[in-house]
C-alpha cells in the first residue's frame, strides 16, 4: 500500500496554534510556551517549531519579545481564507454557514476557470458544485469548486450544508490539500453576485481563482472563489 503524504509538521502546528489563539486557549496579551516546550509538545525539532512561529508572525497572531518569548496578539481582524486547512478551519464552524446552490453533480469540462486541464482531467470529467457561505450571517463568499472525477464515491450523495469540503476530503479520501496557486482579479458585481451579495450593480468583488495541489500526484482541486470584502478583508498563507 503506497505511503500517503502529509502535511508539513509546521503547518500543522500552525494551525493547531492559531485554532487555540482563536478559541482564546492562549490569551490576547499571554506567552506562548518556550520553543523547547513546543518541541516536546508537538514532537518536533527546533526549526521546525520557529517556522511554524514565522508564520504565525506574518499572519499577526503572535509578536516575538526578544528575551520574552512570543506574545499573543490575537485574532487578526480579517478571514483567513488563504489557510491551508481551509476556510471552515480559519473562519471557524459557529461563525461560517453555508449554503448550497448547485449540489455536487459531475459535469463535462474542457477547462477549470483560467487554468489549463490535461487530457486525463478533461477524459475524467469533473464533480462540480457552487456554494454562498457566510460569516456572521452576512453573504462574504460565492465559490465555485470543479474537482477530478476519480476516485471519489459517493461524492456526489455527501451533504455539504454548514461542512467543510477540505475536511471531507480528508477524512473520507485521504486527500490533503498541500498548496497551490491563485490569480486574483477585481471586478464589479454581476447580476448572479448581486443577487447572492445584496450589492449594486458593479459594486467592487475580489476574484481568486485557485489551483489547489494535493497528496495524489497529478490530482487538483480548482475553485473560484468570490469575496465581498466591506466588512472583513482577506488574509493568509497559501
Amino acid at each position: 500500500m503506497a505511503q500517503v503524504s502529509k502535511i508539513p509538521t509546521y503547518r500543522m502546528v500552525y494551525e493547531t496554534i492559531r485554532k487555540q489563539i482563536q478559541d482564546e486557549v492562549y490569551k490576547q496579551g499571554t506567552l506562548l510556551p518556550s520553543e523547547h516546550d513546543m518541541c516536546v509538545l508537538y514532537h518536533a525539532t527546533r526549526p521546525t517549531i520557529r517556522k511554524a512561529l514565522d508564520a504565525l508572525v506574518n499572519d499577526g497572531y503572535i509578536k516575538k519579545h526578544q528575551g520574552k518569548g512570543s506574545i499573543v496578539m490575537g485574532v487578526p481582524k480579517g478571514i483567513g481564507i488563504l489557510s491551508i486547512t481551509g476556510t471552515t478551519s480559519a473562519i471557524g464552524q459557529e461563525y461560517l454557514k453555508t449554503k448550497i446552490i448547485v449540489k455536487p453533480e459531475i459535469r463535462n469540462w474542457t477547462n477549470a476557470f483560467t487554468f489549463n486541464l490535461s487530457e486525463r482531467e478533461k477524459e475524467l470529467g469533473c464533480i462540480y458544485m457552487e456554494r454562498l457561505r457566510y460569516v456572521n450571517s452576512n453573504p462574504v463568499f460565492y465559490d465555485i469548486t470543479m474537482i477530478p472525477n476519480l476516485n471519489l464515491p459517493r461524492f456526489t450523495s455527501r451533504s455539504f450544508e454548514n461542512k467543510s469540503l477540505f475536511d471531507i476530503l480528508r477524512k473520507f479520501y485521504q486527500i490533503e490539500i498541500k498548496g497551490g496557486e491563485q490569480q486574483i482579479l477585481a471586478r464589479g458585481a454581476d447580476k448572479t453576485l448581486q443577487k447572492y451579495f445584496s450589492v449594486s450593480k458593479g459594486h467592487p468583488v475580489l476574484q481568486l481563482n485557485r489551483r489547489m495541489e494535493t497528496n495524489r500526484v497529478d490530482f487538483y482541486v480548482y475553485s473560484q472563489v468570490f469575496c465581498n470584502t466591506d466588512e472583513y478583508v482577506l488574509y493568509g498563507r497559501f
